[in-house]
């Protein structure tokens, strides 16, 4: 394996913390907040953040600066290591954007280091997936040149599809109209949406009925798939448990494939989908 240089991504992965650290991947929190208040993950349970998004209260998000990336970024830089950033969706943020930036300017305060921000396009564990397969990579030792450009050429086969539960948490956030959500709710109306290629969150289908509406996210991912078989995905959720095993049951049943990881929507993409969402990522032909 490559010790020579570091992945560093955000908590926008979706990953459990302990994944970052046993992995040695710097790992940078982003920030959420309510009631005036700003959090970072960890600050609060994920059980504790979704009572409070189901009880109503509204969490707002924001980019990180540069400033915060060059902090983490030159830690490890200083130590004489190189570090690749995989960044957050800059079709969902402008937290890319920051990155590019910090990793421009410690180039000039150290020449001698490759220092580089790569756009995911992911988001959630579509995020976490495309990290984990880098540090595949990284730990079959790949250069860190060779991982930048793997990353490059691989982050559109990150296959996302979404299901969206509530639609009144989706008409608060400006994304649909009170009319379609009212509607949407009383008819069992579930929207399937996916990230494409710019890395933005777009809706593709409405389904009636939770299970037809998850068993559809399985369908997405066959049809985007292909020819291939992947051989892990991951599912996470914001608080609904039971639906995430049954998405993961369904990719057992339809591909055999029994290595995957479950796990809770993030703070910060939850503020956005609210609670009860299922999401299923795959390795893909194409998304």
């Amino acid at each position: 394996m490559q010790d020579n240089y570091v992945i560093m991504t955000d908590d926008n992965c979706d990953l459990p913390y302990e994944f970052y650290s046993h992995n040695h991947i710097a790992m940078i929190k982003m920030p959420y907040c309510i009631d005036d208040n700003v959090y970072y993950g960890g600050d609060m349970t994920l059980t504790e953040f979704y009572k409070l998004i189901r009880e109503g209260k509204r969490s707002t998000t924001m980019a990180l600066n540069a400033e915060e990336i060059k902090a983490v970024m030159e830690e490890h830089v200083k130590e004489g290591k190189d570090v690749l950033y995989l960044a957050f969706s800059s079709g969902l943020s402008a937290t890319y954007e920051s990155g590019v930036k910090a990793a421009e300017e410690l180039s000039i305060k150290y020449p001698g280091r490759k220092i580089k921000t790569v756009d995911s396009l992911c988001a959630s564990m579509g995020e976490g997936l495309f990290l984990f397969m880098a540090n595949r990579k990284k730990q079959e030792g790949a250069s860190f040149d060779e991982l930048a450009d793997w990353a490059v050429n691989n982050r559109l086969k990150v296959a996302h599809y979404v299901m969206a539960d509530d639609l009144m948490h989706l008409h608060r956030g400006g994304r649909v109209s009170k009319a379609s959500a009212i509607a949407g709710s009383m008819l069992g109306v579930k929207p399937i949406i996916h990230v494409n290629n710019e890395g933005k969150l777009i809706p593709i289908d409405k389904i009636r009925g939770k299970k037809q509406a998850l068993k559809a996210l399985v369908d997405k991912v066959e049809e985007a798939v292909g020819g291939t078989k992947p051989d892990y995905f991951m599912v996470s959720h914001s608080d609904c448990m039971d639906d995430a095993k049954y998405v993961a049951a369904l990719m057992n049943e339809r591909f055999g494939i029994e290595d995957y990881m479950i796990h809770f929507i993030g703070p910060v993409i939850g503020s956005h989908t609210g609670a009860g969402t299922v999401a299923l990522f795959a390795m893909a032909e194409h998304r």
